[in-house]
């Protein structure tokens, strides 16, 4: 079981299941949220930070590793999504945030096979134009959801990957994505198209 109450993180990022995020730990009160989430073993959550405060949806991160420790108590660790939930109660007990939250059930809906193989041909391409190679489900981890796994790997703006995120069906966050892709494509494809002539407008040596 999953503690129902957990410190919270706001950060101006919006985090997936599966997604790695680093971090660097600077402040004092989020020095002393991380010392006790390596002590007890604990996930903390991870809001996306508004100006009228910060979003009720979020997803847990669990810290997978610690790369660095500074003399002066900062450090830098690693992080992964672990849980979608929704923040029920705000704390302000602790120098740091803390949150009465609830989990939401993992979707074992069934999900259209057409669409999940144009789903994947809009990602292939997409993904093979921003990275310069082929996307391999193969390296990804299969209990994560393929649009939480492909959200993860798309410029996505924080404003899209919160209403992605927000979405509590597979089903609706796959056709979120295929409208994304469907109209994302053509603007990624004007812009290699005008970056290559801008690259041959040069003049060779005479």
């Amino acid at each position: 079981m999953k503690p129902s109450r957990i410190p919270l993180f706001p950060l101006d990022v919006v985090l997936f299941p599966g997604m790695p995020l680093p971090l660097h730990i600077f402040e004092p009160r989020y020095k002393a949220m991380i010392a006790r989430c390596l002590a007890e073993h604990i996930e903390f959550g991870v809001l996306l930070a508004q100006e009228d405060g910060f979003s009720k949806i979020g997803c847990t991160a669990e810290i997978v590793q610690k790369l660095k420790d500074y003399p002066d108590g900062r450090m830098d660790i690693m992080t992964e999504g672990r849980s979608v939930f929704r923040l029920v109660d705000l704390l302000e007990v602790k120098e740091y945030y803390e949150g009465l939250v609830e989990y939401f059930p993992e979707d074992h809906s069934e999900t259209d096979p057409r669409k999940e193989a144009r789903l994947t041909q809009l990602f292939q391409q997409v993904y093979t134009m921003l990275a310069g190679e082929p996307w391999s489900a193969e390296n990804t981890d299969p209990e994560i959801p393929l649009s939480y796994r492909m959200a993860t790997r798309l410029p996505l703006e924080s404003a899209q990957k919160q209403e992605l995120l927000e979405l509590r069906t597979e089903s609706a966050r796959r056709d979120f994505l295929l409208r994304w892709l469907a109209a994302f494509l053509p603007q990624l494809e004007r812009r290699i198209r005008i970056r290559r002539r801008s690259a041959g407008n040069g003049h060779g040596l005479n």
